[in-house]
């Protein structure tokens, strides 16, 4: 159902629809998607709206701005959670809450189908053979939870290729951290042990695995092998002081628990991920929140986006109940193919109520830091114009600078900052082509024109302040753009890093000015000038080695006589990488699909030039 009109009588679009579950769109003048809501019963949803009681002046603009409602009418509640998810995730209306951040978390996983099983690192589509552990909150304590299961459980954890290709021990065995079985140092009968309770650790099962290593222990003692008595000592101790330094040991249980903390129009959204009864940290996401929705709807919204399709635990833990609750829960079960309970209002002194408000805590300091991070940035502007004499704090600015070999494989960066702050997804690199060798200037003036060409064309941001890094050369090259846009009003501002080139005495060349300006070493417009130039800098050098390695790897294979695009391809994808194809032995590389004997005797001979 559509109703578009120049002013658009919501209350008659009410009274038009069913008493119905569904899902409704309000759009603007133009056709763009400004709001997807999902109801019981659409008729009374859409009615509240234009009730005439008191709204928020954000609900108030929204209503401001609708020219047109659609409805979807769905058989069940079930139907327009699911429809409501959708669009919001693939159409990012305006005032919608949107979790920016939709990576997968990482895991653990045990690769069992090798006869010495490998621990590794895994982020993405849970596809390869073997357990998955986890999800962890992020790939630090992914990492952090491998560098521990080493140092108590001495399982490999490096690539297969690496590990048929070893002739001796690597440093891993040296530091007591792998018991090498890639030389036979240990039996598949006592490496399977040692996988088996890496496994127990985890699943979270410490009191069995502390039985289980007493049990050994005295047994190993019994029959006089003090060695193996003394290691299972150690294990024990290691699992002892590491449940110590946990804040809260349960019975148990995998659960996640989220807290959100307002202010100012910015939501955080804290998720304590609880496994195997220990809390291994969280995770906080930032949002905004344009409509000042009640906090029991804004955690049905997150957690349909969190949970709708990825990963679930056994439990989810929030503060307010919602009037969702009984629809998401039988989702999310049916999705996981077992039992997921939405807990709300847990017990007051019990462990989920100590959870929660930890959770919480970490909602509030991690938005309090927001603003202050905020608040700093807007100073650090605000000095950089009052030092240039600018005439207003610059909202963005964008800075260039280029990176290159010996005058070779040149790019190009621009790293954007808005408020002070990196505004990493307007980032941009620029690969220079047809200027020559080592020509800067030539390179800077190639970049300015391409970003500043379709900047113009498709009614992109411009900036409010041009960094470039350089002195009066590149200064000239910038402005020489700009007039060509016709931008010569844009300020530019050329940072030389001065004779000495140390932090602190850089000189500042200004367009329409003379005369050089030098900052004092410890004024925060300096220091951010310098922040983002470190930052335009370290995107160039980023880019120009991702592109300088992977013309190197591209000129390597394909140099050697019979290697086309898509045996390079098939080699990369079956060694994982050149180092371990360079590790492999030609019978090795005669095991990769489309690579005869002959051929991987050349390959081998090449790599080995």
């Amino acid at each position: 159902m559509t109703n578009c009109k120049k002013t658009f009588d919501g209350r008659a679009a009410a009274r038009a629809l069913p008493h119905a579950p569904g899902v409704y769109q309000m759009r603007d003048a133009g056709g763009a998607l400004l709001y997807v809501g999902k109801a019981r019963d659409l008729r009374k949803r859409v009615a509240s709206y234009f009730s005439g009681s008191a709204k928020s002046a954000k609900t108030q603009l929204l209503l401001g701005k609708v020219a047109d409602l659609q409805v979807t009418i769905t058989h069940t509640e079930r139907d327009a959670l699911l429809l409501e998810n959708n669009l919001i995730k693939s159409e990012k209306p305006r005032y919608n809450v949107l979790l920016r951040d939709d990576k997968s978390y990482p895991y653990i996983h045990l690769d069992d189908t090798h006869k010495f099983p490998r621990l590794g690192f895994h982020r993405g589509e849970r596809k390869p053979a073997g357990r998955f552990f986890g999800p962890w909150p992020g790939i630090g304590s992914a990492r952090e939870a491998l560098a521990l299961l080493k140092k108590i459980f001495p399982v490999r954890q490096c690539e297969d290729s690496y590990f048929r290709n070893r002739k001796r021990p690597c440093l891993q065995y040296q530091i007591k951290r792998c018991s090498a079985p890639c030389v036979g140092y240990i039996s598949a009968e006592d490496y399977a042990e040692d996988v088996r309770q890496a496994v127990l650790f985890l699943e979270g099962k410490n009191q069995s695995l502390t039985g289980h290593l007493g049990r050994q222990m005295e047994q190993a003692a019994a029959r006089m092998d003090y060695e193996n008595a003394a290691r299972c000592r150690d294990r024990m101790a290691m699992l002892k002081r590491m449940q110590q330094s946990q804040f809260m040991e349960t019975a148990g249980g995998d659960a996640d628990v989220l807290a959100l903390a307002a202010k100012r129009g910015k939501v955080c959204a804290h998720f304590l991920l609880i496994r195997g009864g220990r809390n291994v940290g969280g995770k906080s996401l930032l949002f905004s929140e344009r409509l000042n929705a009640a906090p029991e709807k804004m955690h049905e919204t997150v957690l349909a986006q969190a949970y709708l399709g990825k990963t679930v635990p056994a439990e989810i833990i929030v503060r307010p109940s919602f009037a969702g609750r009984d629809v998401l829960q039988a989702e999310l079960s049916r999705q996981a193919g077992r039992k997921v309970t939405i807990r709300c209002r847990p017990r007051s002194g019990g462990r989920r109520a100590a959870w929660l408000s930890m959770a919480e805590l970490n909602a509030g300091q991690h938005l309090a830091s927001h603003f202050h991070g905020r608040s700093e940035a807007m100073r650090r502007v605000r000095a950089l114009a009052a030092a240039l004499q600018l005439g207003g704090p610059p909202k963005r600015m964008e800075c260039f600078d280029v990176s290159h070999t010996g005058g070779g494989a040149t790019i190009a960066s621009c790293v954007a900052f808005e408020d002070g702050a990196p505004r990493k997804s307007d980032y941009r690199s620029f690969t220079i082509a047809g200027a020559p060798a080592g020509d800067d200037y030539a390179a800077l003036e190639q970049a300015l024109r391409r970003r500043y060409r379709r900047v113009l064309e498709e009614g992109g941001a411009l900036p409010d302040l041009l960094l470039i890094d350089g002195g009066k050369g590149q200064l000239r090259a910038a402005q020489k753009v700009m007039e060509e846009f016709q931008l010569g009003a844009l300020p530019v501002v050329g940072i030389a890093k001065g004779r000495a080139r140390k932090a602190g005495r850089e000189r500042l060349f200004l367009s329409g000015r003379r005369a050089a300006v030098i900052l004092d070493a410890h004024s925060p417009a300096l220091h951010l000038l310098q922040a983002v130039r470190d930052e335009a800098h370290r995107f160039a050098i980023t880019a120009h080695r991702r592109r300088r390695s992977r013309n190197t790897l591209r000129s390597t294979l394909e140099d050697i006589p019979g290697i086309g695009e898509k045996r390079r391809q098939a080699l990369l994808m079956h060694f994982g990488g050149l180092r371990e194809l360079r590790q492999a032995a030609a019978e090795e590389i005669a095991r990769a699909p489309g690579i005869s004997r002959a051929l991987a005797q050349k390959v081998h001979e090449n790599l080995h030039a």
